[in-house]
């Protein structure tokens, strides 16, 4: 029964466009549908059946990891219909997954709708490009654009780092290496060092989770290379100081001298759903100048925000001034606008002034 039930959850997930499937025991499975979770009106699962389908499409080596260490990651292909990438756990003892949808299309940065400065800094000869945000923000899409836009434009090598590998790179211009940790390396960072003897322009490094990747991270950058990385921070100031704060005391020095010289730009983003349904991302970018490498050096991260402000001619915006404007737009509800943004507050009231500055001009006009 697993096996069919697979199959079918699964078709339901791409034909009804679900960004995840989450199967728990107790409940229907539960599909998540532009943000939102909703119940599929079939037999509520019960233990066997979680075990069932964890069993019809876990590999071996990963069923050992859950029985071990009580959860396992792992990517899988449903057919050529789409990837899926799954999350397999113990809670209260009894088996649950979760399955986010890797769409088979990878989207080009013109329709993500990114900041155009950031197709610009692609071609920059080295440097540290961190794309940011918390969970399901988009930000794997976003990365695969980027690498998708090189792979098309230029003769590069590229060698993605990641655990699952997402979406599936074909070589087109460039050459494009994609390594699974646990799979085909042990460790983010080991495979940071062992890139660097493989002769790569691009890295992508899919989770920058500890000191030592980030250190690596930070080294292929400044040697000559464009290393693309994620972190699970909001806004561009808070990602340098979060970077700054994994090191120890001693280090923090050294490394805000490093980072100052190697990081070139931060795209930060969160996903929203459309008024009119599906979703779309809010961006915050900083491109660092030597002004900014500056603040990043002499400890002063907390004048970034102003200085991406005054930075919009070079192509930065603050993600809170890209919610208002997709409220002001009517694309997106004031309130998850709200939930979204770094300043909640300051919002609110930019959002209540135009409110304001929209009656009276009514009025002007009566």
């Amino acid at each position: 029964m697993g096996t069919i039930l697979i199959d079918k959850l699964l078709l339901t997930v791409v034909n009804r466009n679900a960004s995840d499937l989450h199967i728990a025991v107790g409940q229907p499975p539960v599909l998540r549908l532009h943000g939102r979770l909703v119940k599929l009106e079939t037999k509520t699962l019960e233990p066997e059946d979680t075990v069932a389908l964890m069993k019809s499409i876990t590999p071996e080596r990963c069923q050992q990891e859950l029985q071990e260490q009580g959860s396992a990651d792992f990517g899988f292909a449903f057919g050529d219909r789409a990837r899926f990438r799954v999350s397999v756990f113990k809670q209260r003892g009894y088996t649950g997954m979760v399955l986010r949808q890797i769409p088979n299309d990878l989207l080009s940065m013109e329709q993500l709708g990114t900041p155009p400065a950031l197709k610009e800094l692609l071609h920059r000869p080295r440097g540290l490009v961190l794309v940011t945000g918390p969970t399901g923000s988009g930000k794997s899409t976003t990365l695969a654009a980027c690498i998708d836009y090189l792979n098309q434009t230029v003769d590069h090598h590229i060698i993605t780092i990641e655990d699952p590998i997402e979406f599936y790179h074909y070589h087109k211009k460039s050459t494009v290496n994609q390594r699974e940790v646990g799979v085909d390396v042990p460790s983010f960072a080991e495979a940071i060092r062992r890139a660097l003897r493989q002769d790569p322009d691009v890295i992508l490094v899919g989770e920058m989770r500890d000191l030592e990747t980030i250190e690596a991270a930070i080294t292929a950058a400044e040697t000559g290379h464009i290393v693309f990385g994620t972190l699970h921070t909001t806004g561009a100031q808070g990602t340098v100081n979060r970077i700054i704060d994994v090191f120890p005391t001693n280090q923090q020095d050294q490394i805000r001298t490093q980072l100052s010289t190697s990081i070139i730009a931060i795209l930060s983003q969160a996903l929203l759903p459309k008024i009119s349904g599906g979703r779309i991302a809010a961006y915050e970018m900083l491109v660092v100048t030597p002004a900014i490498a500056n603040l990043i050096r002499e400890n002063k991260t907390f004048r970034i925000n102003s200085a991406i402000q005054t930075g919009h001619k070079l192509g930065m915006q603050l993600l809170d001034d890209h919610l208002f404007k997709l409220w002001r737009d009517g694309i997106v509800d004031e309130k998850e606008a709200l939930i979204k943004a770094n300043m909640a507050e300051e919002l609110a009231a930019k959002i209540a002034q135009a409110k304001r500055g929209i009656l009276e001009s009514e009025e002007d006009a009566n």
